[in-house]
C-alpha cells in the first residue's frame, strides 16, 4: 500500500470510532443530559466517566487516566504530578467545573504545557444574589430564629420590643446611610454593588490588591451611574472600621490566606456584618467565632468555610447563633450549573482538538 493509502486508511480508522485512535477524555463527574451529549457526540473521542455523584476515587482516576487527552474535574479532584505522571504525554488540557484552581499545580501542568480550563463569569450573579441573601440572613438573626422555629421553641418564646431585632440593611434617607464595604472588588463585588442600590447605598468602599492599577476611572463611572456620594479604595484598616456591611469577595490562594484576622474583625463595629462567599481561606475561623462569641461584630453570614467540607455540628462557626453557614452553594443554581458543565465541556473540547480554550487560565502571569 502507498503511503497515501496508509494515510488515508488511519483517517478513515480514526473518524470511524475504532478506540485504538480515538483520544480519550476521562469525566470525574457525569455533567447531565444536557452537556454530556456535547461529548459523547464526537466519534473521535473516547468518553470515560466516573459513574457516581460524589468526588472520584482516587484509586479510579489514576487507573483512567493514562493515555488521556482531555480532563474534566471539579474541586473534589486534585491534579498533582502524580496524575500528571500517570495521565503521559499525551495530556493536553485539564478543565475544572469551577472558578477557582486551588486544587490544580498550576506548576506543574505549566511545566508539561497542558492548558487549564476553568469557568468565571458564568457563576457572577448566582453569587452576587447569595451575598445579598447572607447579608440580610445575617443582619437579621435569621440563623438563630430559624432554629427557634425548628426546634419547637417558638411557642416558648414570649414577644419582646426589641427581640431579635437587628441591624437594617436599608435606608430610605430617615435612617443613618450603610457603609458597604469590599474585600476585593472584581466582577462579583461589582454585581453586589448593582444590587445593593435599591437599599439607599449612597457610600461605598473597597480595597483592592495591592498590586493591581488605579481604577480611578472606573470609580468615577460607577458613582456616577449608581448616583452614589462616595466611592473609594482604602486601606484593610479604614474598610474593618468604617463599614457596616463587609463582603469579602477575593481570591483565595497563600496571598490572602487568613486576611481577616483577629487584628481585622476587632477594628469592626459593633454592629457590623461579615459576609464571606469566596474562599473560606480568607477568614480565621477561630478568630470570627471569637469576634462572634465576644461581640466584636453583630453577626456573619458565609458561604464557605477554611477545611470545607469537613466541617460539623462541633464546629466553632457552627456553634455561633449568629453565624449563618451554608455548604458552599454560592453557585447553586440551575442556570449557573448548566452554564459552568456547558463551558467546561467546551474548555476540553478545546484543548484536545487544539483549538483556543473558551476560558484558559493564564499559566504565564
Amino acid at each position: 500500500m502507498t503511503s497515501v493509502g496508509h494515510r488515508l486508511a488511519s483517517l478513515s480508522s480514526h473518524f470511524s470510532g475504532n478506540s485504538e485512535s480515538q483520544m480519550k477524555i476521562v469525566v470525574c463527574r457525569d455533567l447531565g443530559p444536557d452537556v454530556m451529549p456535547l461529548l459523547r457526540s464526537r466519534s473521535e473521542l473516547e468518553i470515560v466517566v466516573w459513574p457516581h455523584d460524589r468526588p472520584s476515587e482516587r484509586k479510579w482516576l489514576l487507573e483512567n487516566i493514562n493515555g488521556a487527552t482531555g480532563l474534566i474535574v471539579v474541586f473534589g479532584e486534585a491534579v498533582t504530578p502524580e496524575l500528571l505522571e500517570a495521565a503521559g504525554p499525551n495530556l493536553r488540557v485539564v478543565s475544572t467545573m469551577s472558578v477557582g484552581y486551588e486544587h490544580i499545580d498550576l506548576t506543574a501542568v505549566a511545566a508539561r504545557g497542558i492548558k487549564v480550563g476553568y469557568t468565571p463569569d458564568v457563576l457572577t450573579d448566582a453569587v452576587a444574589d447569595l451575598s445579598i441573601m447572607l447579608a440580610l440572613m445575617a443582619s437579621r438573626n435569621a440563623g438563630e430564629t430559624m432554629s427557634l422555629v425548628q426546634s419547637g421553641h417558638w411557642p416558648l418564646h414570649s414577644w419582646s420590643p426589641f427581640g431579635f431585632c437587628g441591624p437594617q440593611l436599608s435606608s430610605d434617607g430617615t435612617t443613618k446611610p450603610r457603609t458597604i464595604g469590599f474585600l476585593g472588588f472584581g466582577r462579583i463585588a461589582q454585581a453586589t454593588l448593582a444590587r445593593l442600590i435599591p437599599f439607599g447605598v449612597k457610600r461605598v468602599i473597597y480595597t483592592g490588591s495591592p498590586s493591581s492599577p488605579p481604577t480611578l476611572e472606573r470609580d468615577q463611572a460607577l458613582a456616577k451611574e449608581y448616583k452614589l456620594d462616595s466611592l473609594l479604595r482604602v486601606d484593610i484598616a479604614e474598610l474593618a472600621t468604617e463599614s457596616d456591611v463587609l463582603f469579602v469577595l477575593a481570591p483565595g490562594g497563600p496571598k490572602t490566606r487568613h486576611i481577616v484576622n483577629e487584628e481585622v474583625l476587632r477594628k469592626m463595629k459593633k454592629t457590623a456584618i461579615l459576609v464571606n462567599a469566596s474562599r473560606g481561606t480568607l477568614v480565621d475561623s477561630d478568630a470570627l467565632a471569637k469576634a462572634l462569641r465576644e461581640k466584636w461584630i453583630w453577626g456573619a453570614g458565609i458561604d464557605v468555610v477554611e477545611g470545607e467540607p469537613q466541617v460539623g455540628i462541633d464546629h466553632c462557626l457552627v456553634k455561633e447563633p449568629r453565624c449563618v453557614v451554608l455548604p458552599h452553594i454560592g453557585s447553586a443554581t440551575l442556570e449557573t450549573r448548566l452554564a459552568m458543565a456547558t463551558l467546561a465541556a467546551k474548555n476540553v473540547l478545546a484543548g484536545v482538538f487544539g483549538e483556543p480554550l473558551p476560558s484558559e487560565l493564564n499559566l504565564k502571569g
